[in-house]
Formats: C-alpha cells, structure tokens, sequence
C-alpha cells in the first residue's frame, strides 16, 4: 500500500507531531507500507525515518501526484496546508484520513476562538466531514469530535513512543546527588500550566529539590514565567530555566531527574508525560491529559488541573524515597513498552488504512 504523510512543520518547538509523525510514518513502513512524508517546514538536521520517502515540494499538487498514494493522512488543522490538502485529496479521488492532533480540543479552541470560529464555517468543518476517517489519539478526543457533531469513523490509536537505548549499567546505577529534580519537558506555552506549577512548587518548596523547566519559549511566555517565580521568592536554587534539548542533552536531562511534571490544560495525547514514562520516571500530570492509567498503573499522580491538587501531588512525590520513585518508573516503563510499541501502532493503523479502501474487515480500533 502507498500512503502519504503530510504535516505542516517538522520543527521540533512546533510541538508532538514533529516526533509522532515521523515516528508513525517509520513503523507503517516496517510494517511493509510504502510510505513518503512531506512537510512545508523542516530543519536542516531533518532525516526521513529508514524507508520513508521525504518529497521536498510540501503540500503541493506535484509531490501529492509524485507519491501516487492510495491513501493520504494529514495532520493538523486550520492552516492553509490542510485546506490545500482536502482540496488536492478530493480532485485525486484518494481517501484521506486526518489527526487533529488536539486542535479540537476546548482548550484549543477557545485560544484565538473568533478566528477559528469564522474558519470552522468558511471551510474547516467542510474539511472534516470530506475526510475517509478521523483519528484521535485517546477516547477522550474521540468524544470530543462527536460532540462537534463529526459523525464519519474515528480511529482510536494513541501515537507510540521510542523506547531509549540505556546500558544496563547506566539505567541500573543511582544517578542522583543529594538533591532530586522534578523534570518538565515540553513547550513554554500557555496551556501547559506552568503557572500552576508554579504557585504549587512554591508552597511545597520540598526540601532538597529543585525543579528544572525545559522547552522552548512560545510568544515571549518564558518571560512571564520567569517574573512569577521571582515573585514567588525561587531563586535559581529552586527553579531552573532551560531552552530545549534534543538528542543525549535531553536523554541526560531525563536521566538526571527523579519525577517528571505536565501541569497542562489540555492534550490530546501527552507525549512528553509518555517520553518520561519511557526514561523510567514516575509522572505528574492532570485531568487534562488521557493518563488516568498512571493511577490504575501505580507510576504516577493524576489530578485535575488545580493549584491545590498540584501542589498535593507534588508534596507526595517529594516525600517518597528514590527508591520507591524509582520503583514506580519501572512500572510506567514497563506499561509504555507494552501498550505504546509504535510497531503495534502502526499495524493497527495499516488495518484501518485497508479497511478504508474496502480490503478488509473494521479493525477494533475504529468507532
């Protein structure tokens, strides 16, 4: 089968798609799909996964003809890119398949709502309702797309995660000082909560940790955050600011931390709570995320999305030993690599893809 990818950007501050796409696209094609990727946006460092085929003319008819696919999978919503890509879908009579990737999320809807309101009429709707199918990476999403009255079959699969490559004698030996870090790991954004984390770690102030906040700053909100924690009294003994990491800088960061912290408001999926589950760490993060299994599991704290419960959360966590947090990682570890393989993924998502074109029988997966 051929199947094509298209994402507006693969730049890593863009967010999760940039490692979900790449990363879906990589496993189809281990899977024996032929696969070909395109994005308007990349960086230079860019390569296409093993077997994938990146065609450098973006979301133009050219490389859309070019890839001749049976099946076009889009993700995203709203920018020009997905419009042109319904449009050129439909002229090639090829189905299409789109992840909103969270962008129908109501927190995500709300952010810049008028704008989005007027492009949910103009054309974004009409967009919807073209596609085969729609995928969302949890239930909760999947929920979410009926309650805006998108009726086609949604495919349920969440986005997989690499598992890293860690020596036994480095995952095994006792990687921390006498002073422990809570980790986050993701994009300085509005919706990721951080103010609450914040406010909470500054009640907590647990003795003996600090907390270190990476990613890369979105819309100057760095700034902000840094203001409040001067306000707050956290000197840079208590709370570290970094810009993003990548590659062994960010392994390394995982690897130096005891908890991982996603204060978030809203997420479709949560790949950064599902990256530090795989790096062994034990997560926070709340009912704005789909990872109630890290309770069911026992390899994390979920909360709703309040100071209060943040902080209670924190304060547990801070008082457990590093063993029994340790502990708690390799549960969530060992969950990661048995329900979010991206090669299970992807055979699933090869089912769906033939079922689609009338080769098969409706995968479980689909609703």
């Amino acid at each position: 089968m051929k199947v094509i990818h298209t994402v507006s950007s693969l730049k890593m501050e863009t967010g999760g798609p940039a490692r979900s796409v790449p990363g879906l696209a990589g496993a189809l094609a281990r899977a024996g799909a032929e696969v070909s990727l395109t994005a308007n946006e990349r960086p230079d460092s860019f390569r296409a996964p093993e077997g994938v085929a990146f065609l450098s003319g973006g979301t133009e008819l050219p490389s859309l003809q070019a890839a001749a696919a049976e099946m076009i999978h889009d993700h995203g919503l709203w920018l020009p890119s997905n419009y042109k890509v319904a449009q050129l879908a439909s002229a090639m009579k090829t189905p299409r398949v789109v992840s909103p990737r969270g962008m129908l999320e109501p927190w995500a809807l709300e952010h810049r709502k008028w704008k989005k309101r007027l492009a949910w009429w103009l054309y974004q709707k009409r967009c919807l309702k073209s596609a085969a199918a729609l995928h969302a990476t949890s239930d909760a999403e999947a929920e979410q797309f009926r309650r805006l009255g998108l009726k086609m079959p949604v495919i349920v699969l969440p986005n997989g995660v690499d598992l890293p490559e860690i020596p036994d004698e480095v995952a095994e030996a006792a990687p921390h000082s006498s002073r422990r870090t809570a980790l986050f790991l993701s994009r300085i954004h509005p919706k990721k909560g951080l103010p609450l984390l914040l406010d909470a770690w500054a009640r907590v102030k647990p003795q003996d940790w600090d907390l270190h906040i990476v990613g890369p700053d979105e819309g100057g909100h760095l700034a902000d955050l840094q203001k409040q924690a001067k306000q707050l009294g956290l000197g840079s003994d208590l709370v570290r600011f970094s810009g993003p990491l990548d590659g062994a800088e960010k392994a390394a960061a995982f690897r130096e931390a005891s908890l991982f912290v996603l204060p978030t408001y809203s997420e479709n999926f949560g790949i950064a709570a599902a990256e530090a589950l795989a790096h062994g760490l034990p997560v926070i993060t709340t009912h704005g995320a789909p990872w109630q299994v890290l309770e069911t599991e026992r390899c994390g704290w979920w909360v709703p999305v309040e100071g209060d419960a943040i902080a209670k959360a924190l304060l547990d966590a801070s008082a457990r030993p590093e063993a029994e947090l340790r502990e708690m990682g390799r549960r969530g570890k060992e969950m990661v690599a048995a329900r979010y393989s991206w090669d299970g993924i992807a055979r699933e998502m090869l089912a769906c893809y033939q079922w689609l074109l009338g080769r098969g029988s409706k995968p479980r997966c689909v609703v």
